[in-house]
């Protein structure tokens, strides 16, 4: 499983609307320009979280977008699987399984466990705990697991 770049980008489309105060109207425009995402990608993906309910649209003079919910109350887990659907590893862990070998099948057991460890992962992190710094700046997530790894031996 990838998570598409619409995904990513509804991620960094609501940190954008997170850092800001709350029920601040902003255009599109701006979170595109400040994001470096393309308008008219963002504007899909933000109808899709509209219909989702995590952020609100306003048209006309004065409108723009804003977050539905404080930044604490909007998980992960709820930002892509409004974007991307439902999180499914393979066809035997979707809603209704598509797989000859549902329950029979040591890989299905294996991948619901992976699933259900991201799914937590996700639902118990918020839009709020990605504004908090986790590494020095310029320090990418896995330069720092091997700079760890390379400490310890």
């Amino acid at each position: 499983m990838q998570i598409t770049r619409a995904g990513e980008y509804g991620v960094l489309g609501l940190l954008n609307l997170a850092r800001r105060a709350p029920a601040e109207l902003v255009m599109i425009d701006d979170v595109s320009r400040q994001e470096a995402i393309p308008k008219s990608f963002l504007a899909k993906i933000f109808q899709s979280l509209v219909k989702a309910g995590i952020i609100k649209s306003t048209r006309g003079s004065g409108g723009g977008f804003a977050l539905a919910k404080a930044p604490e109350q909007i998980s992960v887990l709820q930002v892509i699987e409004a974007i991307e659907g439902k999180i499914a590893f393979q066809r035997c862990q979707q809603e209704e399984p598509d797989c000859e070998h549902v329950g029979g099948c040591a890989l299905c057991s294996l991948l619901g466990e992976a699933q259900d460890s991201l799914k937590e992962v996700f639902s118990k992190t918020t839009l709020a705990d990605l504004l908090k710094p986790k590494t020095a700046p310029g320090q990418n997530h896995r330069r720092g697991n091997l700079q760890k790894l390379a400490e310890t031996n």
